[in-house]
């Protein structure tokens, strides 16, 4: 049996074997402490729109994992993806509305003006570290700018996000869970100059999100807690996944040269094969819901109260949904992968996440046709979500 704690050899270098023998062998995996992993496609696109069924707060997980005065709890138990309305649509329709197409249209050119200037950073080394020096800068900047942050104290973000959304897993040492509380409290501390400013110089809200969530006042506005709590969650949710998808994307490219030329010779492909990039390497592996009353999958009951693992790694790869799924079709058109989750959870930032990547990758090809990834590759050995640590090339 399929088990979170004991992974099988080599699961971080290649877990696809094994969440296949999960999807087809058993498709409702209990697990030691009572949770389930549910990984057919089906299954988690009917979690995903049973709101009532399956809700996202985990108070009644976090508590017992991190203690329910921890700054971790206090974290993952007010941001906007474990949350359920009223806070999650309050906050989600302030984001939404920063991002919408208007927004997003004046911010590619100076997307496109950063990623151009990562590239010729890169070009002068012609060896490079491509996650450091390209994947997680690009991120870092575009949520920095949408937050207000000043360039000049973006440093520590990164190491932040990591150790917060590192305390996802589903076990953690001692140093782990420390480091995350750590990362909490400083990035609160952070913060609060950031936010005070705010208040005393409102930002254009048409662009500013913190000025958005500060001026929202739904039902009340958001309380101080929920303020700081959902402007670490923009960063975390915002750079993690971009950055893993950019990685990801530059390492498949790199091990499947024939799908790199196709691109090559028709850059077109680049806004479906983006897509493609996100369901056969997708960033973000596990999803979780809890049950609020007696479920059935495949003839099994699911009693409530039930932490559910959805992995979507293995149901972005479901024969029953996609046509030879293992395989990159850099034109594949029917590609409704769960990348992005799905329902009222959907990716807040899907639309700027897909744009990032169509710039960064597709910039990255046309300047560097004959990169090379170099030895001393490292995977970032978490279950959760599926990148790079290290990823060294050449030019």
């Amino acid at each position: 049996m399929f088990s979170l704690t004991e992974l099988p050899t080599g699961f971080h270098a290649d877990p696809y074997p094994a969440y296949a023998a999960l999807r087809e062998d058993t498709p409702v995996c209990f697990q030691a402490d009572g949770s389930v992993i549910l990984s057919r496609y089906d299954d988690l696109d009917l979690v995903y729109r049973g709101t009532t069924r399956f809700i996202s707060d985990k108070k009644a997980v976090f508590g017992p994992k991190y203690g329910v005065d921890s700054p971790l709890y206090e974290h993952h138990t007010t941001s906007l993806v474990f949350n359920d309305p009223p806070l999650h649509t309050r906050v989600r329709k302030v984001m939404v509305g920063a991002m919408n197409p208007r927004a997003l249209a004046q911010m590619e050119p100076g997307l496109v003006q950063l990623v151009d200037g990562l590239l010729d950073q890169m070009q002068a080394k012609g060896t490079v570290e491509l996650i450091g020096d390209f994947a997680g800068a690009i991120p870092i900047e575009i949520i920095g700018n949408l937050l207000g942050i000043p360039r000049s104290e973006r440093g520590p973000l990164r190491d932040w996000s990591l150790a917060i959304l590192g305390a996802l897993e589903p076990q953690l040492t001692p140093d782990q869970e420390d480091w995350g509380n750590r990362a909490v409290s400083d990035f609160k501390a952070f913060l609060r100059h950031i936010i005070d400013d705010r208040r005393a110089n409102p930002g254009d809200p048409s662009t500013d999100v913190l000025t958005r969530l500060m001026q929202d006042d739904t039902d009340g506005g958001l309380t101080e807690v929920e303020l700081y709590q959902n402007c670490i969650f923009i960063l975390n949710a915002g750079h993690e996944t971009t950055t893993n998808l950019i990685g990801n994307a530059l390492e498949l490219l790199d091990r499947h040269r024939d799908k790199r030329a196709e691109l090559l010779a028709d850059p077109e492909f680049i806004n479906t094969a983006v897509d493609e990039f996100l369901r056969l390497e997708s960033p973000n592996q596990f999803g979780n819901r809890l049950t609020t009353e007696d479920v059935i999958f495949h003839g099994q009951t699911i009693p409530a109260g039930t932490d559910i693992h959805l992995c979507i790694g293995a149901a972005n790869r479901d024969p029953r949904q996609f046509e030879r799924p293992d395989e990159m079709k850099l034109d594949r058109r029917r590609n409704k992968h769960h990348a992005f989750a799905g329902g009222p959870h959907t990716c807040v930032g899907l639309t700027l996440a897909r744009m990032e990547g169509r710039v960064a990758v597709g910039r990255f090809l046309a300047r560097f046709p004959n990169y090379c990834i170099t030895d001393g590759a490292e995977r970032g050995g978490r279950i959760r979500f599926r990148g790079f640590a290290r990823l060294p090339a050449q030019f």
